[in-house]
């Protein structure tokens, strides 16, 4: 494909962080098209579609797109990661114009699950673009940015609502017309500044094991095992990643699907309360992601970042739980300091996991990080069919209050099955640098086997590029 720029070898400096922030850019204008929470009371009473069958509705598109993000993330692997993007990016503004002319339930269900089957499958892409662009010295940070891109979607979202709606007599149409010109338009900037590493940069370039095995194999004309997500889930820390990310995104999905719903059935208080209490909850993922990201990347420690951060999003949660359980005499004042303190905790290590998750990945094979996204990306659509269709049970039988014991629980889960992921605690890896006149990229360098500190030839340039210009 012509708008595909292929790079033959790893970018440095200023180049290597417009590729980066290029992919950060489409991660947020994917998930800004599926974004249509602040339309959906005018949709509803215009359609004449109940909450019940939006439920509905919004669960098959989440299986759609956990299904487009398993074989998206196989594909990128496949075919590369830019030459799905860009098209898919596109057909993805083109069918937010064509959601416009909705007029039924069946046209608006047919929809959104076309749309999230074709957005499901571009944000399985951007992920492993990150992870191809960010070498592990700076990968929670990068990946970090990236995991901003469905928050800063619905701040964005919320925000042309409230500026544009009134202008055009709160027609839930106006917004689709909106979306689909904005993305159209980061679309193209997105085309100019991305690039693709070719498959021998992408394989070469992490320090694993795993990757001079590889070259291993090749120099003796062994046919080494094709990448895929069979060959990532025969390792049980895969397992473990996959399983308690799913139960710790029970908490992160709620406060998504059902955030201002909730507060305003558990404390009486208005909406535009709860959207107060709510927007504090987001702006502070957002900081959170990042300064955590960052520290993650400066002291090269993920597992004690992600620990600290369950532990603090254990207790947070619990602290919102009690206040559900005798909400009499809450207000805004007493709500948000628990809001923000639950997406503190769920958010200042989540970028130090996505990093052990990535680099546990690539220890197996560092051709499959488009698989193990995809893998993360379809698991986080399986967990939202769950939470549509099994949290409105559960409130209407015990309360809100009882959906949180739920919620706490996968954290405690995911607490769990941190201890079984593979990565230092407490000790610094040392990185091994490599003379300035080392051989090119594709030379390996000897290193202890089964060493989680292994470092490769190839780091060493990478390393040095991850300090500011």
């Amino acid at each position: 494909m012509g708008l595909v720029r292929q790079l033959d070898s790893y970018p440095t400096g200023r180049k290597r962080q417009r590729v980066l922030a290029a992919a950060v850019l489409a991660s947020l204008i994917c998930s800004y098209e599926g974004a249509i929470a602040p339309v959906v009371p005018l949709l509803l009473a215009d359609l004449d579609i109940s909450l019940t069958t939006y439920g509905l509705i919004s669960a098959g598109g989440a299986v759609a797109g956990a299904v487009s993000a398993l074989i998206g993330g196989r594909l990128t692997d496949t075919y590369g990661r830019v030459r799905l993007l860009i098209p898919l990016m596109i057909v993805c503004a083109l069918l937010c114009y064509v959601t416009a002319l909705v007029q039924s339930t069946e046209q608006f269900l047919v929809m959104r699950m076309v749309l999230a089957f074709v957005d499901g499958m571009a944000l399985a892409t951007t992920a492993p673009l990150v992870r191809d662009f960010s070498p592990r010295m700076g990968r929670a940070t990068a990946l970090a940015f990236w995991s901003c891109g469905p928050v800063g979607a619905n701040l964005l979202a919320a925000a042309v609502a409230g500026a544009t709606l009134p202008l055009f007599d709160d027609a839930w149409q106006s917004q689709f017309v909106i979306q689909g010109t904005i993305a159209l338009v980061i679309s193209l900037a997105v085309i100019m500044n991305v690039a693709e590493l070719s498959p021998e940069v992408r394989s070469q370039i992490q320090h694993t094991e795993a990757a001079r095995i590889l070259q291993e194999a090749e120099a003796r004309g062994v046919q080494p095992e094709k990448p895929g997500m069979l060959t990532l889930l025969r390792h049980p820390v895969m397992w473990f990643h996959l399983i308690g990310v799913s139960f710790y995104l029970i908490i992160y999905l709620t406060m998504t699907i059902y955030g201002q719903t909730m507060l305003v059935e558990t404390f009486g208080i208005t909406s535009a309360q709860a959207s107060t209490v709510m927007m504090g909850y987001w702006v502070m993922n957002v900081i959170a992601l990042i300064v955590g990201g960052l520290i993650s990347d400066r002291l090269q420690l993920r597992r004690i970042f992600t620990l600290a951060s369950i532990v603090v999003g254990a207790a947070a949660v619990l602290w919102m739980t009690m206040q559900m359980i005798s909400p009499a005499g809450a207000s805004v004042a007493s709500i948000l300091p628990a809001g923000m303190a639950v997406s503190f905790g769920l958010a200042f290590g989540f970028g130090a996991w996505m990093a052990t998750f990535s680099e546990n990945g690539e220890d197996i094979d560092p051709r499959s990080q488009g698989s193990a996204w995809g893998l993360y990306s379809g698991i986080i659509r399986g967990m939202g069919v769950v939470v549509l269709v099994v949290a409105p049970f559960v409130v209407a039988s015990a309360g809100w209050d009882a959906w949180m014991w739920v919620c706490l629980a996968g954290v405690v889960t995911f607490l769990t099955a941190t201890f079984f992921t593979k990565g230092p605690w407490f000790h610094r890896p040392q990185l091994a640098l490599v003379p300035s006149d080392a051989p090119d990229l594709g030379a390996a360098i000897p290193a202890p086997r089964g060493s989680e500190a292994a470092v490769e030839a190839q780091l060493a340039p990478i390393a040095r590029d991850t300090l500011p210009d």
